[in-house]
This record gives C-alpha cells, sequence and structure tokens, in this order.
C-alpha cells in the first residue's frame, strides 16, 4: 500500500536512491542491544533478531544491557551493530550531552525505522495509598536501571519536580518482584504498552496504575522538547478506571553510518513488511510502520532505508533525509 506525505525534498530523494554499485561487505553475524529483562524493549529485541536472521539471512542475536543511553555507545564502539534507543538518548547522544559519555557527539548515528513510543508509567501496591507523584514523596521507589531511559529521566524529573524520594535502580524485573515483597513502595518506569512488568504485577497483587496531573505533564513537555503527550488507553491493563495522561519518547532502531547500505535496505524491508510476525512478538510493534519513520524528528536516515521509505511511497523530510548530518 502506498503511503504518502506532504513535505519532500528532491535532493535528499536522489541521494536516498543512489546506493553505491560496489559491493559492501555484510556481515557474518550481528548483535541488537536492548535492555534488562521483563521490559519490552528485550521482548522486541527478540523479534527483531528473529526477523532479521530468518528474512535477511544474517544470524542476529540480542544483547541485554542497561538501556537506550548504554546502547548508543556500544554502537559508537562499534560493539553491536543494532540499537535501540528513545529520542532523548539520540538527542543528547548526538549533541555530546549524554551522561555516559559527555563532550563526545555522535554525528555517525542514523535511524532504520520507528518503534513505538514509550510513556512514562507508574505503579503502586494498593494498599500503600499511592495514586499520584506527589505521594512518592519519601517512598522507596524503583525507576529500573540507572542509564535506562526510567532511570535516566525519572532521576531528573523527581528532582526538578521536588519530590524527594528513594530511587533505587536495577533491571525491571527484579524490582518488579521487589515490589510484591514489599521491598518497594512504588516503581516509576518507561516503556512499552502493555509493560509485561506491570502486566504481571497486576494478575498478582492488588495494585494501583496512575498517571500524570495535566500540570506536571504541561511542565515535563516545556522542559523536554523531545517528549510528546500520551495518553495510556482504558484497557491496556485492567486495573485502572479510565484513560491516563502521561508523556512518552518515541523508540527508533539506529545504526552506525557505516553500515553497508544494502543490509540497512534489507533490515528494514524485512522488519516494515513483517509487521504480523512482530506484532505477534509484542503488541506494542503495532506503531512498527513505515509512515511512523516520520516520528523522528532529527536522527538522519540511513541511505539504504531511505531507499525503502521511497519504494513505499514515504515521503522524507529533508531534516532527516541522507546528507542532512552536514
Amino acid at each position: 500500500m502506498t503511503i504518502r506525505h506532504s513535505f519532500i525534498a528532491a535532493a535528499a530523494l536522489a541521494v536516498a536512491t543512489a546506493l553505491p554499485a560496489g559491493a559492501q561487505t555484510a556481515p557474518a553475524s550481528m548483535t541488537i542491544s536492548t535492555a534488562s529483562p521483563g521490559g519490552v524493549y528485550a521482548i522486541y529485541g527478540e523479534g527483531v533478531a528473529g526477523v532479521v536472521s530468518d528474512v535477511v539471512g544474517i544470524p542476529t542475536s540480542t544483547r541485554q544491557t542497561q538501556g537506550p543511553a548504554q546502547n548508543l555507545i556500544l554502537l559508537q564502539g562499534g560493539q553491536t551493530e543494532l540499537a535501540m534507543t528513545t529520542s532523548g538518548p539520540a538527542w543528547e547522544a548526538m549533541n555530546g550531552e549524554l551522561e555516559l559519555a559527555p563532550g563526545k557527539k555522535y554525528g555517525d548515528l542514523r535511524v532504520l525505522f520507528a518503534m513505538y513510543p514509550t510513556p512514562f508509567q507508574m505503579i503502586a501496591l494498593e494498599d500503600s495509598g499511592i495514586d499520584s507523584l506527589d505521594d512518592l514523596a519519601g517512598k522507596r521507589v524503583g525507576a529500573g536501571p540507572r542509564a535506562g531511559t526510567g532511570g535516566t529521566y525519572w532521576t531528573r524529573w523527581m528532582d526538578s519536580m521536588g519530590i524527594d524520594a528513594s530511587l533505587q535502580y536495577g533491571g525491571i524485573g527484579d524490582q518488579a518482584s521487589q515490589l510484591a515483597d514489599g521491598r518497594l513502595d512504588a516503581i516509576i518506569t518507561a516503556g512499552g504498552i502493555p509493560h509485561p512488568a506491570l502486566s504481571e504485577l497486576e494478575n498478582t497483587q492488588d495494585v494501583t496504575i496512575f498517571g500524570m496531573s495535566p500540570e506536571t505533564q504541561a511542565t515535563l513537555l516545556k522542559a523536554n522538547p523531545y517528549a510528546v503527550p500520551f495518553v495510556i488507553p482504558e484497557g491496556t491493563y485492567k486495573t485502572p478506571g479510565g484513560d491516563l495522561d502521561t508523556v512518552a519518547m518515541w523508540n527508533f532502531v539506529v545504526v552506525d553510518a557505516s553500515m553497508p547500505d544494502d543490509v540497512a535496505y534489507q533490515v528494514t524491508k524485512a522488519i516494515l513488511e513483517g509487521n504480523e510476525r512482530m506484532v505477534a512478538t509484542h503488541a506494542a510493534a503495532k506503531g512498527t510502520v513505515a509512515e511512523n519513520i516520520l516520528q523522528d524528528t532529527f536522527i538522519p536516515l540511513h541511505p539504504g532505508a531511505a531507499k525503502y521509505y521511497q519504494e513505499v511511497g514515504v515521503e522524507i523530510p529533508a531534516a532527516i533525509a541522507p546528507g542532512s548530518e552536514g
């Protein structure tokens, strides 16, 4: 099905379609860097690895990490071929503002496809009485891995809002067990929906899954231009009695500019045309469709990926077209 959008740079299209004729060496195998067990990244990454291995024919495995920031460090260092990241860490890496690599700009970061939005989510045991962010003051709160999206941004945001909680860091699966055991009072995280750790908790515990107040949402959006408003719709989880307002960041699979053009093209094509298989891996992959590449407003497209988008009729804005990095 052809997808049309309203803006295009003609010069960018020429660059996107003119892949080098010379042979480029495809890697014998690849890894995709994901995050800690228990979250959507780990599950989604398994889906990507399976599709790439089966369809592209390059054996691909997953690598568990602390999340997007570490994934970008690994990618820049040549220690992984595919990396999953959110828009915030990608922006910071490109501008030399990543906490794990301050001052080190990643100018060769390239995007293949959009994954899904990552909403920021909150959960507590029902008998704790916690049903808002303000209630977390003085509480023991799990924030996921320190270098993950949740750990990174919740740490900043809680401080900026003046909420003095005792933030604790670790794998989200482990922290879900700690909440169930009463060793944590709440968990604040970031991940696709439904988040497997939150779903498991509400299947085994009496919990409260809550959203943000309009004032908190507006404050965070104003301070973080790469974040977007988001609604977790009623029915995503069993316990909330309606929609939950929060903020989100989009996720992307990114690669280094050195990836051969034909490999980038084949991976992009395989994932986007294998959407049914990806959704069967995790429901969040319903956002993994070609037109959602337009959710990217600043990471340059890899030329191989750009060739695929032109073939299916997605008109690429000049801001992310190959060559925009110069």
